[in-house]
């Protein structure tokens, strides 16, 4: 199986043979775009997600798109807008962030759509990192009967440093109801200082520990969680904390939050096995 897992990783040719970029507006003067990887029609088409503030072409999830589609499936690799059109770049912690969750969650759903479009009636939602996390807040929100599973790679908590969570709630929404629109500094995730909006940081952190755990349990779709034992990007507690909960999980001896080296072959192994026995959709 780790030959077999070789030679997907390394033999990027018809990869490269089938791939297409694809634009959609989101919203008014906002594009966004993907690279789409057609793959066989009996197979789950797989919408794979990147980390925070990322893009598609981070190394964890280029090298999981060749992998995924060597082995056959249809992958569609967006990159989030984050507000920016046709973004190309990762973004700065310290840039102006003016986009939200619900923006995220919005264009997770026009690609799902997407998907559709091309007669894609099983669809597997996989994200790395913070892109785990969106993907789960788009899924609390009904996902798509297309939807059929989850994989979280390294997924992570929306962390705030040492600050009161329910406080800054309340200060924000403060903010928010008396038309303030001052940007904010807050640790975020692995930002220490992350610029937003007032609207665009509450999106985010109204998700604590409990309501991801929550969305984890009562996910209407079959999840997998992919850990590594060596990851230091995750907030204290959290491994415990999803072990706690009894969610289908792998947890990789050795691997750290970008799975990269050896790992890279167990974070595939591991996806093709779940993608393996996903149920398929009625075609139309």
């Amino acid at each position: 199986m780790r030959n077999y897992l070789l030679y997907l990783l390394m033999s990027v040719c018809p990869a490269v043979a089938h791939a297409a970029i694809v634009e959609q507006e989101m919203r008014p003067m906002i594009t966004a775009n993907a690279e789409y990887l057609v793959g066989e029609r009996g197979k789950p088409a797989v919408l794979l997600l990147h980390g925070f503030l990322q893009t598609r072409e981070f190394p964890t999830v280029a090298t999981l798109a060749r992998g995924l589609h060597d082995a056959g499936y249809t992958v569609l690799a967006p990159t989030l807008s984050l507000g920016i059109p046709s973004r190309t770049q990762s973004l700065a912690c310290a840039a102006v962030h003016k986009h939200s969750l619900d923006e995220d969650v919005a264009e997770i759903g026009r690609w799902v759509n997407w998907l559709k479009s091309r007669v894609h009636w099983t669809i597997v939602l996989f994200g790395h990192s913070f892109g785990s996390f969106q993907l789960l807040a788009y899924i609390s929100a009904k996902p798509d009967a297309a939807v059929k599973g989850y994989i979280g790679a390294s997924l992570i908590d929306v962390q705030i440093g040492s600050a009161s969570r329910p406080d800054l709630i309340a200060q924000l929404e403060n903010r928010v109801r008396s038309g303030q629109r001052a940007l904010v500094n807050q640790t975020l995730s692995y930002c220490n200082k992350y610029t937003s909006t007032p609207e665009g940081l509450l999106s985010y952190v109204r998700w604590d520990q409990a309501r991801l755990l929550a969305t984890l349990k009562q996910s209407p779709v079959g999840v997998k969680l992919i850990m590594g034992d060596a990851d230091t990007t995750i907030g204290p507690g959290w491994l415990k904390a999803l072990q706690h909960v009894q969610i289908p999980m792998v947890v990789v001896r050795g691997a750290n939050h970008f799975m990269d080296g050896e790992h890279e072959f167990d974070l595939l192994e591991h996806s093709l096995e779940f993608l393996e026995h996903v149920p398929p959709g009625a075609s139309r």
